[in-house]
């Protein structure tokens, strides 16, 4: 097999190529279209492919399009476990749940966010309750979030940006830009104020798939943030939760962790995993993100601002546009055979690890 042939460059192919590739293992295929409007005119569709038992002891769930841009990096992961055969390298009591493109609208338009501009890892909030407050976000949105994408606005505005940074530290920096923030529905990083539609279908697809097994683990597949090629192995829980001291188990020094300090990623509020511990509080749950670097943080930023430039005030189908989508584009998927090589050859690892520790479990 080879590997570069597993990653595509659009979404129609992606889904394509996962279908294939689900059907030719012996996969259960299911398919939830999101009604939103397509660039493309094809249909917006999340799959997901089930293998092993109807109801396993124990559940692997690997999911990839988050973040939508980020399906280009966890489509190809996915579609080279199916083609591989390593999917069959499963205990018998163990079932495989893969969930393709889970934001399609984003992958499709080649956006991080969903169709109503809401980055889904946010959104998985108490939405009849109050929304957390992000004053960092608010005292730097207006050099965020630009009305003119020009040299001498984005100088400007590239100033006050480091003036934060130098005067409270990167950390403190990247917090208040990424944590979330539930004020500026047209902004960077917005929680939205009610579930969107990916946010539902995930958790339809819970609670219609992922029922009985006495342990589950979640692999989310992400791409951005980190050394370039290097998957960073991100604890999803809070400490003092169970899942939490898994992880550690499970994946010894190479798990990080927010609340620790030690991973490339900040804070984040309404994650997709608080779906899985709110579905499913009888049973163990052991929930990684697996990140994958590319760019410098500043560059990723960069690219993420023009996007939400582009969407707020400016024209997709221009030349400016098209090259803004390109850049994000290449800052989430470099579109390079070194670097599909160190995702591939990571995942692989992650995977097995993964489920010899879900099989000991």
């Amino acid at each position: 097999m080879r590997i570069g042939g597993c990653f595509s460059a659009d979404y129609v192919t992606a889904r394509g190529k996962f279908r294939d590739a689900a059907a030719e293992a012996g996969s259960v295929i299911a398919s939830y279209t999101n009604p939103a409007p397509s660039p493309t005119g094809a249909e917006l569709v999340t799959d997901t492919a089930w293998l092993g038992p109807e109801r396993p002891a124990r559940l692997l769930i690997v999911m990839s399009g988050t973040h939508g841009v980020e399906g280009f990096c966890g489509s190809g992961i996915q579609v080279g476990l199916l083609k591989s055969g390593l999917v069959g390298d499963r205990p018998a009591d163990t079932a495989l749940l893969l969930i393709h493109a889970i934001n399609p609208s984003g992958f499709a338009l080649i956006r991080r966010v969903t169709e109503s501009n809401i980055d889904l890892n946010r959104n998985f909030v108490e939405h009849d309750r109050a929304y957390p407050a992000n004053p960092g976000y608010e005292r730097l949105r207006a050099a965020l979030c630009l009305d003119r994408w020009d040299a001498k606005t984005r100088e400007a505005a590239a100033g006050v940006l480091m003036a934060f940074n130098k005067k409270h530290g990167f950390r403190e920096f990247q917090r208040a830009i990424s944590l979330s923030q539930f004020t500026d529905r047209d902004g960077l990083f917005y929680g939205g104020r009610a579930p969107t539609w990916s946010n539902r279908t995930f958790r339809d697809i819970i609670a219609r798939q992922v029922v009985g097994s006495r342990h589950v683990a979640f692999i989310d597949l992400h791409s951005g943030l980190g050394p370039y090629g290097v998957g960073e192995i991100n604890n999803n829980h809070a400490r003092g939760n169970p899942g939490f001291q898994r992880v550690k188990d499970w994946y010894g020094p190479e798990a990080t962790s927010t609340e620790e300090g030690n991973s490339a990623t900040t804070e984040v509020v309404g994650t997709v995993t608080v779906a899985l511990e709110q579905a499913l509080p009888p049973t163990a749950l052991t929930g990684i993100t697996l990140e994958y670097g590319t760019v410098p943080a500043m560059e990723l930023l960069e690219a993420l601002r023009a996007d939400n430039w582009l969407y707020r005030c400016g024209r997709p189908d221009s030349k400016q546009g098209r090259a803004i989508i390109s850049e994000l584009r290449k800052v989430f998927y470099p579109d390079t055979d070194d670097w599909r090589a160190l995702v591939w050859e990571r995942a692989v690892d992650v995977f097995q690890r993964t489920l010899k520790c879900l099989a000991g479990a």
